[in-house]
């Protein structure tokens, strides 16, 4: 080797080592310690990816290529599904007008008289009970076809009292739920709707302890006893029918509804509800997780006649994630079944795709804020500083994930997956490790 090319050779040389140290991948080292090695991770079954999004590259992972149950982080699958599926507002309802009657048949939309929603925008409510109410028509409801059981694959049947879990359908009303309003010295609830009242019975036994139990296979809720000083509301979801909705609608409308079976195509007109980011931030942010599932539901009806969560699920694995590094096991809306699974490098790309779709602005609208909103409201804050992290939770008993994005102090955003599953000790444990390291991220990346 002669003069020059052993100059040229140890210029390089000095180049690529220069390049070197000034890339991330530096410091996969640290990271390396503070995850691989961690004492708390290694209690847990442990995952972990870190994509930079301005180089455009993965810059660590640890144990990413392996599933995870995702918990409330399915959610991030459903807000994809409704930016690809939907456009800028909920359809509410569809209708047509024939004769002298207003044929009318649900979408999915969980919004209509939602007790949480309504607070958003009070206009939605305005907009379509007036519309219903004020109607000079003959009504019907035409009962829409669905392919879905009122719960998902793989729920937790036992849950069927706490709101968490509240029945799936075509028309929803109430967030499929009473709304008990317990007040002080007062043993009996007061429902919302009314509707309910005639079916709330004091429990049998004097010494039951439940403060609210709905029987099980009938909507008949039943309450017990409670310290005089305690004011306090609980939801409860009811059981679903046709039926019920027509009486709902009656009630609610102060009019008759007729109730039809016969579903026919020739609805003509659609009804809009809110706009999509408040419903998405209302599924996000709180992890609702009945808004996720008829999110779901509603993505179909803009396809077909038929309501499917699963055919909705299909048409998105088929046209949007199909490049996913793993193959998404993707069972429902919410992420209330175990029968999910993901892996972190998947959660990671299907956020890249989110932030394709959104800017940084409706990102930092929709996702919790670190120490400031929804389910981290008490985590990963900047105290003194603006929150730097806008990430999507996930919880079931034993499983945890934080799957979002991660805005550095140098103006760098990245996107991250952490999951962990089979863990024994508090999920605290866990986000105390996780803070450190997003922290660390946040300070010197």
């Amino acid at each position: 080797m002669n003069y020059l090319s052993r100059y040229l050779f140890g210029l390089i040389f000095i180049l690529l080592l220069a390049q070197c140290a000034t890339r991330p991948g530096v410091r996969s080292r640290e990271l390396k310690g503070l995850i691989n090695e961690s004492p708390v991770f290694q209690r847990s079954f442990t995952g972990f990816a870190l994509y930079d999004t301005e180089r455009g590259e993965m810059v660590y992972e640890y144990q990413s290529d392996k599933y995870y149950t995702p918990a409330s982080n399915t959610k991030i699958f459903t807000l994809y599904a409704g930016l690809k599926m939907l456009g800028d507002s909920i359809p509410a309802l569809q209708y047509r007008v024939q004769n002298d009657s207003l044929f009318l048949t649900g979408t999915g939309d969980p919004t209509f008289l939602h007790p949480d929603i309504r607070s958003i925008d009070t206009t939605y409510d305005n907009q379509v009970y007036q519309f219903l109410r004020e109607s000079d028509y003959k009504m019907a409801y035409v009962e829409r076809p669905t392919a879905d059981d009122y719960f998902g694959p793989g729920w937790a049947w036992g849950d069927y009292n706490y709101y968490y879990s509240s029945e799936k359908s075509v028309f929803p009303m109430y967030a499929n739920v009473v709304r008990f309003q317990f007040r002080e010295n007062i043993a009996k609830p007061f429902p919302y709707p009314n509707y309910f009242n005639s079916f709330v019975q004091g429990f049998p036994d004097a010494n039951q302890k439940s403060f609210l139990l709905r029987d099980r296979h009938e909507n008949t809720f039943r309450y017990g006893t409670k310290p005089d000083t305690l004011a306090f509301a609980r939801d409860v979801p009811f059981i679903q029918s046709t039926s019920l909705t027509v009486d709902l609608l009656q009630d609610t409308l102060k009019q008759r509804v007729q109730q039809l079976s016969d579903y026919s195509e020739g609805f003509t007109d659609t009804l809009y509800s809110l706009p999509a980011d408040s419903i998405y931030k209302r599924m996000i942010q709180p992890s609702d997780n009945f808004v996720a599932e008829q999110l779901l539901l509603v993505c179909s009806s803009t396809l077909q006649d038929t309501l499917s969560s699963d055919w909705a699920i299909d048409y998105v694995t088929e046209n949007y994630l199909s490049d996913l590094p793993d193959e998404p096991i993707w069972v429902d809306g919410s992420g209330l079944s175990r029968y999910n699974l993901q892996t972190p490098r998947s959660i990671v790309a299907l956020l890249r795709k989110v932030d394709d779709e959104l800017s940084d602005e409706r990102i930092k609208t929709i996702f919790p804020a670190g120490g400031i909103s929804g389910t981290i409201e008490n985590w990963y804050g900047n105290p003194g500083g603006e929150p730097y992290v806008f990430a999507k939770t996930g919880t079931l008993s034993n499983k945890h994930a934080l799957s979002g994005f991660l805005f550095t102090r140098s103006g760098k955003k990245l996107i991250f997956s952490f999951m962990h599953n089979n863990y024994i000790t508090s999920s605290s444990v866990l986000k105390v490790e996780m803070e450190q390291i997003l922290r660390k991220l946040y300070e010197e990346y």
